[in-house]
């Protein structure tokens, strides 16, 4: 069987309705395409009030992701603890903190010459 590939911007879609439909805050898509020492494409970054919360958001992503593409993660990392988890989608790599945690790593700062959209929370 052949996996058919998943479009970047039908994956980014969904990856932001999983955010959304759990109410995860603060969602910017940081734009990484120009960047020749990028890893992936786009990183999306978000937060939530607690580790549940931070949980619930990655839950929420794998399961709309998965039912919509068939697609799963290549990796996560730090469920375990819920204060900053990534996930790796290859082209895109979300990252779920809590909100201390983001404002401490500030990853936006440090991939500055990436073009960031914000979304506007909608609640």
């Amino acid at each position: 069987m052949v996996k058919k590939e998943v479009s970047t911007d039908v994956l980014l879609a969904n990856i932001i309705k999983g955010i959304e439909e759990v109410k995860g805050n603060d969602i910017d898509i940081l734009d990484l395409r120009e960047i020749d020492t990028a890893v992936c494409d786009y990183f999306v970054i978000c937060n939530g009030n607690s580790n549940t919360q931070v949980n619930a958001i990655i839950h929420s992503i794998q399961k709309i992701v998965s039912k919509e593409l068939k697609d799963k993660p290549w990796h996560v990392e730090g469920a375990d603890n819920g204060e900053w988890v990534l996930m790796d989608y290859v082209s895109i790599v979300v990252h779920v903190f809590q909100k201390h945690i983001r404002e401490y790593y500030n990853i936006e700062g440090l991939w500055g010459d990436a073009k960031i959209t914000s979304i506007q929370n909608k609640y």
